[in-house]
């Protein structure tokens, strides 16, 4: 199987599994629609996934890709909680700004998926990104720290380890 069938099954695969959890199945229909979207969405889009060999079998990189999927859930459910503090806080405690982080991903959609959970982290969100020198520009509600290190432990470390062992 070549590198870019694994890809689109695996985004076949995860495009109905998510349509799966998006819907409240009640008949035939809805299964069979469902295949149908997911065969589209891989078709159009499943050669951009996977794009290149990797020793680790598609399995561990699903389960991986799980494992984003929670992590990804509980930091937004922290941040939430975060932003709804500040919100409610008479003094709006907040220090707003724009931070710098660096990534170590290098494959364009693992950048993508990145910037992504970043911006639908509430109290984040991704401004610019320079491909070559591997910068997130960030703006974040509620400024830590001006040390890049850190920033990028704090806001890009939740997720980067996670997404190197899926895209990577």
């Amino acid at each position: 199987m070549t590198t870019q069938q694994r890809s689109r099954l695996f985004v076949f695969i995860f495009s109905f599994l998510v349509w799966i959890a998006l819907t409240s199945i009640r008949d035939l229909q809805e299964v069979v629609a469902g295949l149908i979207v997911a065969a589209l969405v891989s078709i159009v889009a499943g050669k951009f996934l996977i794009t290149s060999e990797k020793s680790e079998h598609i399995v561990k990189r699903f389960f991986s890709a799980i494992k984003y999927l929670f992590k990804f859930l509980w930091e937004m459910a922290k941040a939430n909680l975060h932003v709804a503090y500040i919100v409610i806080h008479p003094n709006l405690p907040i220090k707003p700004g724009i931070v710098k982080i660096k990534t170590k991903l290098t494959k364009d959609s693992a950048i993508t998926v990145l910037t992504n959970s970043i911006t639908l982290t509430p109290g984040t969100l991704t401004i610019d990104v320079n491909p070559e020198t591997r910068e997130l520009y960030i703006h974040w509600i509620d400024v830590e720290s001006t040390d890049v290190e850190k920033n990028t432990k704090t806001i890009g470390g939740k997720f980067e380890k996670l997404l190197m062992e899926v895209f990577e």
